[in-house]
């Protein structure tokens, strides 16, 4: 990754309204050339200037169509910026304001250590094995997982991704005995779990392990094999922040994402995706109340939206992906200025055959459809 140019002071420096007045007027003077794409995660004083808001998978097909726009800004962070510059045409120019933007877990996975890894699970079975790689993975792993046969997934999708794999060719699936899940070992447990597969079906592929810490009988006995990876801001929520937050309000129902570890997911009251949630709080009745595992700068939003609900962070503390904040007015506008003066920054680029092969995985994850409802606790 390239280093982030530090700002001059007249970004840096400036005040908030006129930062606000500047990226307005940039925005009208670039009009349709210019696309801001702002994930869910990302901050009120941003978000508010994009175009089209949305989680990985929403934002990956608003890329794939944006076929007017000259310059999409991705309000997001790398692997994101990645795959819009991978579904996105030759033309266009993907630009990411600020080059820290980065996602820990995406750095979890290394591409050479996924390849060695895939080779070694295939080594030590006779069933076919194939990789699916969460959209929140570098360009390189993406390409692994075409390479593989596989594909890319979302939080929205996963589950009928994960059925595709799992289905016979002749039934238009990819005739997987196995599924290597790279890299967040929480979000495929629970959607294996979800999907009726006992816990002794999965087990978990630590890189830092000789054969990921694993014997050949427990390659035989898993479906799923789960690479060791987490989202820092998921694993913040714990067991006893549930009962914490049921004691403090009686009747409250708890939501949390699927990238939660399990023993949370097990207690709350339903499980989806960034776009589930916000779902499922949108058609709730007037009165409820609701704690929500996921990101504090989505759930703020929501609480704001819906002042005729209560809405809090599962853990009632700031729960924020710091990565994503790291995209503010100032890199902005930054950018924007670039743009308009012909001296284009932060240009993500893909290497063709990386991106060739990515496309391919994505494309299968644009293709499958997502679940629209949470996974409910009965």
């Amino acid at each position: 990754m390239e280093t982030q140019a530090l700002l001059p002071s007249e970004y840096t420096q400036a005040e908030s309204a006129d930062l606000d007045a500047r990226i307005a007027v940039r925005k009208r003077q670039l009009g349709e050339r210019l696309c801001i794409l702002g994930h869910h995660y990302q901050r009120d004083e941003v978000i508010k200037f994009a175009d089209f808001t949305g989680d990985s998978l929403k934002l990956s097909q608003l890329a794939a169509g944006q076929s007017d726009a000259e310059f999409i800004v991705f309000c997001g962070v790398h692997f994101m910026a990645e795959s819009a510059d991978i579904v996105s045409s030759d033309q266009q120019k993907v630009i990411l304001p600020n080059l820290h933007a980065g996602c820990a877990m995406a750095e979890m996975a290394d591409v050479e250590d996924v390849s060695a890894a895939l080779e070694e699970i295939c080594a030590l079975t006779s069933e076919t094995v194939i990789p699916i790689s969460y959209v929140n993975s570098t360009a390189d792993i993406k390409a692994v997982t075409a390479r593989g046969g596989g594909a890319c997934c979302t939080s929205s999708n996963v589950r009928n991704v994960f059925e595709w794999a799992l289905a016979p060719t002749d039934k238009g699936g990819a005739g997987a005995g196995k599924i290597f899940c790279t890299p967040d070992q929480h979000l495929a447990r629970n959607t294996a779990l979800a999907m009726g597969y006992p816990p002794e079906a999965c087990c978990v592929y630590d890189p830092h392990l000789p054969c990921g810490g694993l014997t050949p009988q427990d390659i035989e006995n898993a479906t799923f094999i789960l690479w060791k990876g987490h989202c820092y801001v998921h694993q913040l929520f714990r067991a006893e922040h549930v009962a914490a937050v049921r004691e403090a309000h009686p009747g409250i129902r708890v939501i949390v994402h699927p990238e939660c570890p399990r023993e949370v997911v097990d207690l709350a009251d339903a499980a989806g995706s960034t776009a589930q949630i916000i779902t499922e709080i949108d058609a709730a009745a007037p009165g409820t109340k609701w704690a929500v595992g996921t990101e504090s700068n989505l759930v703020n939003r929501l609480a704001k939206r819906h002042s005729d609900k209560f809405i809090c962070v599962l853990n009632q503390a700031t729960a924020a992906c710091t990565q994503m904040c790291r995209i503010d007015r100032p890199h902005l506008l930054w950018a924007l200025d670039g743009i308009a003066n012909r001296q284009i920054v932060n240009q993500i680029k893909v290497p063709q055959e990386t991106a060739d092969d990515a496309r391919v995985a994505l494309q299968r994850m644009i293709d499958i459809k997502p679940v629209t409802q949470v996974t409910t606790n009965q």
